[in-house]
């Protein structure tokens, strides 16, 4: 409600008072006629009406007796004068430019991110997931629903001294555009129990599958439904439909029996084990093209496929064990094969992310499965994947080898009520990240005053954590019945709380961002140096010893993880730049470095910077991935196996980069050129700039990504050096 100003009239000139306007918000302010002319002018202006706005604005002071005078009234006064001289054209346009300004300031915060989406202006949601397609509708309507849910979250539900960090860019809090539901972000999916129990989605009975085809589209129909009810990546084990391998091959032996039977025709032994092999070869083939194409087409009510990595470990159920080779085998076969995009073009799909476990059995020449890792090497220099994890460091660090759930986020190992560790039915609650070279500028490069200002603000991610487990209070199992109540991480009833569940078996995730940049700003020096690194080594300590902290005082599973930064490296470089101005290789680059990682733009070989970050992978066990940036190694396999055997002794999860894109308009399969002018790849051979008719495919953040990314992570993807 505005003020409306007290009407006592008074000669001003005699007793010599001065004038006070009393604002909308109740504020009040000395007048001034200047402002009242520049109004008027511009209207003026507009309608070439009159040249002269001194004319009106005197008339409007004038016609003022009072000392203190609303704004609303002097506004008033001005169409009136305008009116009564006569410039008819000039007062309307004057009662629109106000209808415009109190449009604008009646506007909500939620209007203009929310119209952006729906006008594609909104680039920084609309590119912050490379995975999402911000044009199509299902999309735009689960980021419309993101807007409200950040809004009503930072003003609702977060305290503002935690909103206050993120906002300035000290902190990040991922996933805001999820934190008003009470939904979990990543997990590890008890494929092997739901199909044995079996599961129910959409309120229909799910038996257990009696072949391998059945098993893989269930699997994919799973995925999608624990996709619409999570907001993160999942992983899955081909261990856990390599029984169906075996039941779909009983199944095809006593079909070829019985059809022989019918034609009177006896087979030997051996020629009836031809024919199974030979159907079931056809079987495993068709089911993983079955696999791989319903994942690659389906979509969640969020508006994308699901995020879902597969693990192949072989040794993850020994009773399958040649079982889980021959399907490991299919799908490295027909991820070289790639699969065609709407151009007819054979292009590199970007889910399921393979997770190839290194272990002796596959590591050497004379071992039972080599061909699988050479064939796993051949995928890699054609399609960037599998990525590897190393089941040696894996027990070295953790005791246990074991996928990450989705991108890279692992978890912490705990035992069952029999003492034996369980990791699938497990997830993650959520991240928050600390920026630390934000942290590094606010301590002047005084290294005492950077640990203590470090530990201020980690103790806001600890609570942030905490709340991450609070906001699950009084939730029941029927939120999402397939995760709660149908086997994904609990078989409870629908009034059950899941609260006990989630404080018991899942993680929360203390993230950290530009150990680089902060040693950088600290000690002058790049962190592949002597004393750069050992700094960044107490930096990764000191985090670790955190969490381990936080984790004995609350009894809940704090983990320390390498932030994917997918569009945190953007804007923590925008703020920081914003606050404190151009820093050389701080904000002078667009973005700020991934976790532990050695700046892109450094020059230094594979084996050196996989050595140096297996190292801090080490103290992040909460999730890790490394990688290098090579040229495409399809014609130097032996160069990439050398690469991978080191993997397999430095680092617990590493992945291999480069560009592999592909012009939908002259199939030109190569390197696109980018466009930083106007923010557009472009195909060098035939100059094709439109962008849904290219294939661009960069790893972003631990997934691959396509066509579409935040500038901050254009710019990384760019700068970033070959290690190979």
């Amino acid at each position: 409600m505005r003020i409306k100003s007290k009407i006592t009239k008074i000669n001003r000139k005699e007793m010599k008072l001065s004038m006070f306007v009393i604002k909308r918000n109740g504020s009040i302010e000395e007048f001034d006629k200047e402002k009242i002319r520049v109004a008027i002018r511009k209207a003026l202006v507009e309608t070439k009406e009159c040249d002269d706005s001194q004319i009106v604005a005197t008339d409007v002071c004038e016609e003022i007796d009072e000392v203190y005078i609303d704004i609303e009234d002097i506004q008033d006064l001005v169409e009136f004068k305008l009116m009564e001289r006569g410039l008819k054209n000039t007062a309307k346009a004057y009662i629109l430019y106000r209808a415009e300004r109190n449009r604008i300031r009646n506007q909500h915060p939620l209007d203009e991110s929310v119209l952006g989406l729906i006008n594609y202006t909104n680039k920084e949601v609309l590119t912050e997931n490379s995975n999402k397609q911000g044009q199509i509708v299902s999309t735009q309507r689960d980021l419309i629903a993101g807007e409200i849910s950040k809004y009503i979250a930072k003003t609702q539900m977060i305290p503002q001294d935690i909103v206050k960090a993120h906002d300035e860019g000290i902190i990040h809090i991922h996933d805001l555009d999820y934190y008003i539901q009470s939904i979990s972000n990543c997990e590890l999916v008890p494929l092997d129990k739901m199909f044995e129990q079996g599961t129910v989605i959409n309120k229909k009975l799910i038996r257990t599958p009696k072949s391998l085809r059945t098993a893989s589209t269930l699997a994919t129909q799973i995925a999608t439904q624990i996709s619409s009810f999570t907001y993160g990546g999942q992983t899955m084990s081909l261990s856990h439909l390599a029984p169906y391998v075996r039941v779909s091959e009983n199944k095809i032996r006593q079909e070829v029996v019985e059809e022989m039977a019918l034609v009177g025709v006896r087979l030997k032994e051996e020629e009836l084990e031809t024919l199974v092999k030979k159907r079931l070869k056809k079987e495993i083939k068709d089911s993983v093209q079955t696999f791989n194409y319903q994942i690659s087409t389906m979509n969640s009510t969020n508006g994308q496929s699901p995020f879902i990595s597969l693990c192949m470990y072989l040794n993850e159920n020994p009773e399958y064990k040649k079982e889980t080779a021959m399907l490991i085998e299919e799908f490295l076969n027909q991820r070289i094969e790639g699969m065609e995009n709407e151009f007819g073009v054979k292009s590199t799909p970007t889910f399921p992310k393979l997770l190839f476990f290194l272990d002796e059995d596959n590591m050497y020449p004379d071992s039972e499965y080599y061909y699988l890792k050479q064939l796993a090497i051949k995928s890699t220099s054609l399609r960037m994947a599998p990525d590897y994890i190393s089941v040696k460091k894996m027990k070295e660090k953790y005791g246990y080898a074991f996928p990450c759930m989705g991108c890279r986020s692992f978890l912490s190992p705990i035992l069952d009520e029999e003492g034996n560790p369980f990791f699938y039915g497990r997830g993650n609650v959520g991240v928050q990240t600390i920026n630390l070279p934000y942290i590094a500028i606010l301590s002047n490069k005084d290294i005492i005053k950077f640990w203590e200002i470090l530990d201020e603000k980690l103790d806001l991610c600890k609570r942030m954590g905490i709340l991450r487990y609070d906001k699950f209070k009084g939730v029941k199992a029927n939120v999402a019945p397939i995760l709660w109540q149908h086997g994904v991480f609990a078989r409870l009833n629908p009034n059950d709380e899941v609260l006990p569940i989630i404080k018991k078996n899942f993680t929360v995730s203390l993230g950290y961002s530009g150990i680089y940049e902060a040693v950088k700003y600290l000690t002058g020096k790049s962190h592949t140096t002597k004393e750069g690194y050992e700094l960044a080594m107490q930096i990764m300590e000191h985090l670790e010893n955190k969490t381990k902290e936080w984790k004995k005082e609350t009894g809940l599973l704090f983990a320390l993880y390498g932030s994917p930064q997918e569009s945190t490296g953007g804007l923590f470089a925008n703020k920081i730049k914003k606050q404190f101005g151009e820093i050389k290789d701080i904000t002078d680059k667009g973005f700020i470095t991934n976790s532990y990682h050695v700046d892109v733009r450094e020059e230094i070989n594979a084996f050196d910077k996989l050595e140096l970050e297996g190292t801090l992978q080490d103290h992040s066990l909460g999730g890790v991935v490394s990688y290098v940036e090579t040229y495409n190694m399809s014609k130097n396999l032996k160069a990439l196996e050398q690469l991978i055997d080191f993997m397999y002794i430095h680092n617990i999860y590493a992945e291999i980069n480069f560009e592999s894109d592909v012009c939908g308009k002259c199939h030109y399969n190569g390197v696109m050129e980018y466009d930083l002018d106007n923010d557009v790849w472009i195909c060098p051979q035939c100059h094709n700039d439109d962008q849904s008719k290219l294939s661009v495919v960069r790893r972003t953040c631990g997934y691959l990504g396509e066509n579409q990314w935040t500038k901050g992570r254009v710019l990384d993807i760019l700068n970033r050096v070959k290690h190979l």
